[in-house]
């Protein structure tokens, strides 16, 4: 094997090993230091997140109406005990 065929033998190996370790997660950043990025096939786990998001989302809209409005103290409490029974256990 002549150098010039051990070069691409190199970097043959060394571009389907980054291939491989791309597919699996594992990405580098400009320092070289290596991180895993989470796979997206996990399509329940997303969606069971973005739920809750919008819950919380929507728990903090109804919270900043409550700070911002000049309710009385009955419409206060009834908001808060709505709050509660929707909160998540």
């Amino acid at each position: 094997m002549n150098p010039f065929e051990m070069v691409i033998g190199i970097v043959l190996i060394v571009t389907i090993g980054s291939i491989i370790r791309a597919k699996h997660g594992i990405r580098r950043d400009n320092r070289g230091n290596e991180y895993f990025v989470g796979n997206a096939g996990n399509d329940a786990e997303t969606k069971a997140l973005q739920a809750e998001i919008r819950a919380l989302k929507e728990r903090i809209q109804v919270l900043e109406r409550i700070a911002t409005d000049h309710n009385r103290a009955v419409t206060l409490d009834e908001e808060i005990e709505r709050l509660r029974d929707r909160s998540p256990s």
